[in-house]
């Protein structure tokens, strides 16, 4: 007899992008998974594709969140080891920033948002403790 695993979700994630009349697109992600915790989301693009990504980043942000919180883990607590040595861990850290740039080029959009520590201090950080042998690859810089 299968194990039924108390983890386990199911369901369906719908995407439905829709034209408005302004041009503009609405990006409407209807979840059905078991252990999603709102309802529907409506994030508005430019383009069918840049609604698609404003949705989709939203539902991440909210699993990061549930991640994150399901962990539980005390910030400050060091684990050591018999002869008192820091037991290192892994963790996959996750940095969300956006803003609104009005600048004259993109090439200014994103040398002005790169200058300075204001991305990492205005980000949203995400921490989740990982196994070391967990196979996540941090996505790169586009100038890679």
């Amino acid at each position: 007899m299968t194990k039924v695993n108390p983890d386990h979700i199911t369901g369906t994630i719908t995407i439905a992008v829709l034209l408005q009349e302004n041009g503009q697109y609405v990006c409407q992600i209807s979840p059905s998974l078991s252990d999603f915790p709102r309802e529907d989301m409506q994030c508005y693009g430019q383009t069918k594709e840049h609604a698609i990504a404003i949705a989709l980043e939203k539902l991440a942000d909210d699993y990061r969140r549930i991640a994150e919180e399901r962990q539980n883990i005390d910030w400050e607590t060091v684990k050591r080891s018999d002869s008192g040595e820091p037991i290192a861990k892994r963790y996959h850290v996750i940095l969300h920033y956006e803003r609104i740039a009005e600048e004259e080029s993109k090439f200014e959009a994103l040398h002005n948002t790169i200058m300075g520590n204001t991305v990492v201090e205005n980000a949203k950080i995400t921490v989740i403790e990982i196994d070391p042998d967990i196979p996540i690859d941090p996505l790169m810089r586009l100038w890679d």
